[in-house]
């Protein structure tokens, strides 16, 4: 299996922005360190769920921190930007980086972010969503490109620097719903599944665009037994879950009901490896045998706190990848 870290630099109530950020570099050198083979950045625009704006920013300062990991974006959100120019920071990132940079995209929401950056309500609807990533797939590949579309119209344009890796740099795409299934088969893109699905929601996914590179994500948090790391994560993350689910703001002020920051804790504990490192091991094993998928990245930040979460991964890195990269037939999962 490929084990990454998924870093959302979650802004946890009573610590500084400055705090968080320079917490999710140390979280990227750690795992780099631990033994991950990949680290990916979330972004968020106003909420304290997450505190990194721009995904593809952090990336190419991880990239100036790391030496071996790939390092990619989970997720730029393509609605609230260019295609084009998400496209060229992703190349120039594909070009210094010797070819470690992994682009993730994804739809976002209807929240207030596209009435902020200009982009419209249409931009996360299927049609506009659509059009977006086709044009930033094809100015992926570098050359000449023009928009021709419904909602880009331009001359043609040269698009520098071109690719490093050919005939275009990773893309991984978000994928949430049978829609977003089907545009990832139409393009040939492995997707990226989240935190929220259950093996048979993903297993269902994969059946229908079935390719060896697929990725889910996973909340991770190992400790001495099931009870401690499970009482661990259930005190700390609906502190950080209730002001940022909160924080999501639709576009259209149509009053929403964010998830229940406990029974979501819950949920997330039963679906995802928390517990020991042999629980650990056990549940992401399972997970791969049930979806097909073998390749998760894992949310290390739960427990809030900075030495807890570079303690969390020397200990996925010293006691639960070993398990995952050597046959064994470890404990069932409860």
């Amino acid at each position: 299996m490929r084990v990454g870290a998924f870093l959302l630099a979650p802004g946890f109530p009573g610590l500084d922005h400055g705090t968080v950020l320079d917490g999710c570099v140390a979280a990227a050198v750690a795992a780099e360190e631990a033994g991950f083979d990949d680290v990916w950045v979330a972004e968020h625009h106003f909420m304290s769920y997450g505190l990194v704006p721009s995904a593809i920013t952090m990336a190419g300062y991880l990239l100036g921190a790391t030496r071996r990991v790939g390092v990619g974006t989970a997720v730029s959100v393509l609605s609230t930007t260019h295609p084009v120019a998400l496209a060229e920071q992703a190349l120039l990132l594909d070009q210094v980086s010797g070819g470690r940079f992994r682009l993730g995209v994804g739809r976002g929401g209807p929240w207030v972010d596209l009435e902020v950056f200009g982009t419209g309500p249409d931009r996360v609807g299927d049609a506009g969503f659509a059009e977006g990533l086709a044009l930033l797939l094809r100015a992926l590949r570098g050359g000449p490109v023009r928009g021709a579309g419904e909602r880009f119209a331009f001359r043609e344009v040269e698009i520098v620097p071109g690719p490093r890796t050919r005939p275009i740099p990773p893309v991984v795409l978000a994928v949430t719903s049978a829609e977003g299934r089907a545009l990832a088969a139409h393009h040939g893109l492995p997707m990226l599944l989240g935190m929220h699905a259950d093996d048979a929601e993903r297993a269902e996914l994969t059946r229908a665009h079935p390719r060896p590179d697929h990725m889910a994500a996973a909340l991770a948090y190992v400790a001495d037994t099931r009870d401690e790391a499970r009482a661990t994560i259930r005190a700390s993350l609906p502190r950080w879950l209730g002001p940022g689910l909160a924080g999501y703001r639709r576009v259209d002020d149509v009053p929403r009901r964010p998830r229940d920051p406990l029974a979501y804790t819950d949920l997330l504990c039963r679906l995802h490896p928390v517990g020991t490192p042999e629980d650990a091991a056990a549940r992401l094993a399972a997970g791969a045998a049930a979806t097909g998928i073998e390749h998760v990245v894992l949310m290390v930040e739960g427990a809030g706190d900075r030495a807890r979460t570079l303690e969390n991964i020397r200990r996925l890195g010293a006691e639960v990848l070993p398990r995952l990269r050597t046959p064994t037939s470890g404990p069932t999962v409860r």
